[in-house]
């Protein structure tokens, strides 16, 4: 498993940037398929068994640099709750991309492949259909929709051995991994791709030849790819980007949902502004979650583990944003907007009481101690959300949070929790084919980073149809 400079290959057929679900399934789709040629993965962070947390240890947040949670063998993924969507309805773009039949049928395959590594064979969100008839009931008299997606959920913790176990199919199987390297440069001559420019753990950089160079960065990478597509003039578009919150209550309050669906996926219109609102990434019995990016911003998530349980369930709640001419930085604007959250927390997550973002004043600590709600992130800083997160975002976020209590009581109560800043970051949507071929020749941009895809699922389905298209070209 090589880590320095001086063995990096000077010359490879494949060459993936990024050890996220995209490239890993990039591989295995070349792998299974026989490929004989050489496959190089770029990672910027720690294979899957050297991430570690510190904060487990010490209580709170070193600030390590690249972030443990978000960079490494798997990516954000191996650290999240790892939920796999099981329906083309969830998790971006890439039917309108591939179709909805060839993106289901991948679905399928992926799913089985995650079950041949040890996934948990038992899919939560299927049957109760008299259960989840009342809910979205109550879904459409509060004016949300219900996406009721089956889920297979890895576990936070499971999710790290399934990835392990591919991490190492992958090296006995002759793919090259070289991990604490980050792309500085795609190489871009006369239209076509040639490689890319790689710097190792001794901050060395060496130019590396490929035949194929696939950009699989992930959200984390996104607004460097960003800066590649304005260097080399790749064709792209401006994405979204969600800013929000993550909600905090107790699993009392979410029983019903956690029971028949697990993962209630609701979303809204709310006035005035009309934006898109929705939730994402619920977490029964789970635990609140720090992430760090470049820049040492810190944005909030959730994890739920198989087998830890806290007595809260959280869920982000989201306002998605789609910018139009003459601005086109959304990555920026969204990270200026966590800035500012961080700034009021002293470099901690903001957390707030609804009830006080309804009196308009802020939190205060002792006031956190009185609630049913024990915050799962310790070493959040009790403040005032609504001093940093854009006016038309916190209106909708508090709209939308009116709505669902309609159909979830008591998930607007004055004791619920609010962290901020919640935000995701898609990269500008790359002009591609449904062969996933962009205006360079040899480029290829797949999962999140492509602005294509969105989590776990959609991701590895765009990588293992990119590394068989490549397979069946060979």
């Amino acid at each position: 498993m090589a880590t320095a400079s001086e063995t990096m290959p000077t010359l490879a057929d494949v060459l993936i940037i990024g050890a996220g679900p995209a490239g890993i399934f990039c591989a295995l789709g070349l792998v299974r398929g026989g490929f004989s040629g050489s496959i190089v993965m770029a990672e910027k962070g720690l294979p899957v068994e050297r991430r570690s947390c510190p904060k487990k240890k010490v209580g709170r947040c070193v600030g390590c640099s690249p972030c443990r949670i978000t960079t490494g063998f798997s990516g954000a993924g191996a650290f999240s709750d790892g939920k796999l969507s099981l329906s083309h309805e969830v998790g971006g773009d890439l039917p309108q991309l591939i179709g909805p039949s060839c993106a289901q049928a991948t679905i399928d395959r992926v799913d089985q492949m995650y079950l041949d590594f040890g996934a948990d064979p038992h899919v939560e969100g299927l049957g109760h259909r008299a259960e989840v008839a009342q809910i979205r009931r109550r879904a459409i008299k509060a004016g949300l929709k219900l996406v009721d997606c089956p889920i297979r959920h890895l576990g936070t913790e499971k999710a790290q051995e399934i990835y392990l176990r591919i991490e190492r199919a992958l090296l006995d199987a002759g793919v090259r991994m070289l991990f604490q390297t980050e792309c500085t440069e795609v190489c871009v001559e006369d239209g076509r791709c040639v490689g890319a420019v790689l710097k190792g753990p001794d901050g060395q950089e060496q130019r590396v030849a490929a035949g194929r160079t696939i950009v699989a960065t992930g959200r984390r990478g996104a607004s460097w790819f960003d800066d590649m597509c304005e260097r080399h003039g790749i064709d792209h578009s401006s994405g979204p980007v969600d800013l929000g919150v993550r909600v905090e209550v107790r699993n009392e309050i979410m029983q019903e949902v956690n029971d028949v669906l697990y993962e209630s996926k609701l979303v809204g219109y709310p006035g005035p502004f009309r934006n898109k609102v929705r939730t994402f990434c619920q977490n029964p019995g789970g635990f609140v979650s720090q992430e760090n990016y470049d820049g040492s911003l810190a944005v909030v998530n959730g994890h739920s583990y198989k087998e830890r349980k806290s007595p809260n369930t959280n869920l982000a709640v989201l306002v998605s944003f789609n910018f139009r001419e003459p601005f086109d930085q959304p990555i920026s604007y969204a990270q200026h907007v966590g800035r500012l959250c961080n700034m009021l927390g002293a470099g901690h997550i903001l957390v707030q009481r609804f009830g006080d973002i309804m009196d308009g004043k802020r939190t205060w600590p002792k006031e956190l101690g009185r609630s049913n709600v024990v915050p799962t992130l310790t070493d959040a800083e009790a403040g005032d959300i609504t001093a940093a997160m854009p006016h038309r975002a916190m209106v909708e976020i508090v709209a939308f949070m009116k709505a669902v209590d309609q159909v979830v009581p008591g998930f607007a109560a004055d004791e619920t929790l609010l962290y901020a800043p919640e935000l995701k970051f898609y990269s500008n949507r790359v002009g591609m084919d449904e062969r996933f071929d962009t205006n360079v020749k040899d480029l290829h941009c797949l999962g999140d980073s492509s602005g294509w895809t969105r989590g776990l699922m959609m991701a590895s389905v765009m990588g293992l149809l990119m590394g068989e298209r490549i397979m069946a070209e060979a």
